[in-house]
């Protein structure tokens, strides 16, 4: 249950940061665009992502509105029942699920409420750019890594 209380404070921390920065920047429109550059690398701004991952199926047509948040639904319900099922032993899978969940979840609450995830955070080298994310992606990125590592680490047992 401890993890389920890690995923409640991503999503939190996602939600008032995604929140702020929309206040404070507000949407980022061709030719007006309020930009803080913060480090030589590293920008606030913000941006609307109606698709998934680097604004994958972004111009669809409105569907994937709702495909995709069915899909962060499903996928967010079984990491739930996995982490349910978990021993306490196995710690760097339960953090892993726990960041995956609260950025799941919080990003499906920006696609069920308003249509798109808000982006705010840049980090790029001259003209290249990475795209933008949000305290969501960033905590799903680390789970993943996290279920990487976990994999390297876990030594299966031969019956």
């Amino acid at each position: 249950m401890r993890m389920l209380g890690v995923s409640l404070v991503i999503v939190l921390l996602d939600q008032i940061t995604k929140q702020v920065m929309d206040g404070w920047l507000g949407l980022c429109q061709p030719y007006a665009c309020e930009r803080q550059h913060i480090l030589p690398f590293f920008q606030l701004v913000v941006l609307y992502n109606e698709g998934a991952a680097f604004s994958f199926l972004a111009d669809a047509g409105g569907w994937q509105r709702w495909v995709l948040s069915g899909v962060s639904l499903t996928v967010s319900i079984g990491i739930c029942i996995w982490l349910l099922r978990l021993t306490s032993e196995q710690r760097i899978l339960r953090w892993s699920l726990a960041l995956i969940l609260g950025g799941a979840l919080g990003n499906l609450i920006d696609r069920a409420l308003f249509g798109h995830v808000i982006d705010f955070l840049v980090l790029y080298y001259d003209p290249y750019y990475f795209p933008a994310f949000n305290v969501a992606d960033a905590a799903i990125s680390l789970g993943a890594c996290g279920l990487l590592l976990d994999m390297f680490l876990t030594k299966e047992t031969k019956s």
